[in-house]
């Protein structure tokens, strides 16, 4: 058929640039070393920032759960599918964010598209720094607002946008809280400078800074002391937390508001009642305790320290999200598939996600890495690194 021959020829042309991956699949949970085709591989791209996918406490409270309220919500939330646990979940991330009130979403990808579209309307503008997420694009494609991009944290071109927009009705700066590709911190106090001079609503999406940035991992407007400044806090519960799913915190009226109007929560089943005890288990482990958050923070610093003193090129990382930055994407595959062969998974990330001369290894570091871990990780690196010119 023609179309399966349109969808051929763009897998042969991704095969020729290098780009092709084929999915791989793990024969143990997320962990620090997981077993892919019967071999112990260190894992080095996982989002489980915490190490929380195994922890007692939330294999616990899943477990409960399941036996209370069985395995599925059964309804959307505006029907059957609001259970207590997600009324509970709801109220304690609120106060963990520090904010009114939170609304869960059964993803984080869904939570941005979800709060987009039902905050933006035709009179609206949305200002969006070009690095942001792509489900922050997708988000703003759904709506019908007018759009601006500024270059990457660059406060002055913000304020020239934020000028140039004075006569909509609305308008909303978004970013990420810490940028997924490069592990950069947003400039968060200089953008809620700006919004409040320019009458702005600030939307940050703490995707990769929830369970990071913070006390206790709140986040980045707790990073920056900007509690009551940012007006609308993105989150997920699908990385640091351990489980899946997203959230918005901010005023009670937007909580309401996004209820009655956002699609992918009007629209999707409920989060299972286990995931949703599984998240609330989580958020009291963080609250109850700092120790992870500082025990990721010395990892992620001193090997990142360590890898730049070998001489690799780790662009703008400040967080535990620590990119090489090899260029050409064929070659970025390749450097990716020889780490593998060296016992270390970490995964290439190419154009179009990244420019095309940005091609990268992108090293997530965890709080449950060892000292041992990583000092395999900087050894295997160092040998396929000098073998790729990448160092001397």
């Amino acid at each position: 058929m023609g179309y399966l021959d349109d969808l051929a020829s763009d897998i042969d042309g991704w095969k020729r640039d290098g780009r092709y991956r084929k999915i791989k699949v793990w024969e143990s949970g997320s962990d620090t070393w997981m077993t892919l085709n019967g071999r112990r591989i260190l894992q080095m791209s996982s989002n489980n920032y915490l190490g929380l996918t195994h922890h007692p406490k939330l294999k616990e409270a899943a477990s409960q759960a399941i036996d209370k309220y069985g395995v599925g919500s059964g309804s959307v939330r505006t029907i059957t599918g609001t259970l207590d646990i997600h009324e509970e979940l709801e109220i304690e991330l609120a106060t963990f964010k520090g904010t009114e009130a939170a609304l869960v979403f059964q993803s984080g990808f869904t939570t941005n598209q979800g709060a987009l579209s039902s905050i933006l309307g035709p009179d609206d503008v949305v200002i969006s720094d070009e690095l942001n997420h792509a489900s922050i694009i997708d988000g703003i494609r759904l709506t019908k607002a007018s759009r601006k991009i500024y270059a990457h944290k660059d406060m002055d071109q913000l304020e020239a946008v934020l000028k140039e927009t004075q006569h909509h009705r609305k308008r909303v700066v978004v970013t990420d809280g810490v940028f997924s590709m490069d592990g950069d911190i947003a400039p968060l106090p200089a953008i809620v400078q700006l919004a409040e001079t320019y009458d702005a609503i600030v939307y940050v999406d703490d995707a990769h800074a929830s369970g990071v940035l913070g006390k206790n991992g709140k986040g980045s407007t707790d990073h920056f002391g900007l509690h009551g400044r940012v007006h609308i806090q993105i989150g997920t519960l699908s990385k640091a937390i351990g489980a899946v799913g997203g959230y918005v915190a901010g005023a009670q009226l937007l909580k309401e508001h996004l209820i009655h109007t956002a699609r992918p929560f009007l629209f999707s089943t409920s989060q299972p009642p286990a995931v949703a005890a599984t998240c609330l288990a989580a958020i009291r482990v963080l609250q109850g305790s700092a120790d992870l958050v500082t025990r990721l923070w010395d990892n992620a610093n001193d090997f990142r320290t360590q890898l730049k003193q070998l001489g690799f090129d780790t662009g703008a990382s400040e967080t535990p999200i620590i990119p090489i930055i090899v260029g050409d994407p064929a070659r970025t595959m390749r450097f990716s598939d020889r780490l593998l062969e060296a016992g270390i998974f970490a995964q290439g990330i190419v154009y179009p996600t990244v420019a095309m001369d940005k091609g990268r290894v992108r090293l997530i570091v965890t709080a449950q890495h060892t000292k041992e871990d990583l000092a395999f990780a900087l050894n295997a690196l160092q040998q396929v690194g000098r073998e790729f010119g990448l160092i001397s």
